[in-house]
């Protein structure tokens, strides 16, 4: 857990202790054969978005960028938010709060930081069990392009 104190800036003495949620952001890289997971190398082990913790002075989209080319090797492209997931029991470590973005990968995708293996991988097709709630996330990707392709195909 986050502990922080406020400190009085007259005496130097505590104020107050408190507990804020970590931000942090996933990415959701389309590539031409379907989205880049990662196989994490650190607990919890198992498949995810590529993503982590925002630097303390980076915005979001810039920590998105970052975290993808670290994990990846990739550079993104045509940020969109998808949403913001803050449930405390997202992560098992911590309670975070992620922006989670939709990106258009560039270069050849390589696991690397934080990443043990990298796999692309059709919607259809997506492993079993992945970290975190990126199944959720995956869920809430699935219904937007589903319902962008049925606008695009619609008789109005």
């Amino acid at each position: 857990m986050s502990f922080a104190t406020l400190t009085c800036p007259s005496c130097g003495s505590n104020v107050k202790q408190y507990r804020n949620p970590f931000p942090t952001v996933d990415i959701i890289i389309e590539m031409d054969k379907g989205i880049v997971l990662i196989e994490r190398k650190n607990e919890p082990f198992g498949w995810a978005l590529p993503g982590g913790f925002v630097d303390y002075g980076e915005s979001l989209e810039t920590a998105a960028v970052r975290e993808a080319r670290e994990e990846t090797s990739l550079e993104v492209s045509n940020l969109k938010l998808l949403g913001c997931y803050s449930d405390p029991s997202r992560d098992e470590r911590m309670h975070t709060i992620s922006a989670v973005y939709i990106a258009t990968g560039h270069g050849i995708p390589r696991a690397a930081d934080d990443a043990l293996h990298l796999a692309i991988f059709e919607l259809h097709a997506l492993p079993e069990l992945l970290c975190f709630d990126h199944s959720r996330i995956l869920a809430d990707y699935t219904a937007l392009r589903a319902a962008e392709f049925q606008r695009r195909n619609c008789c109005n």
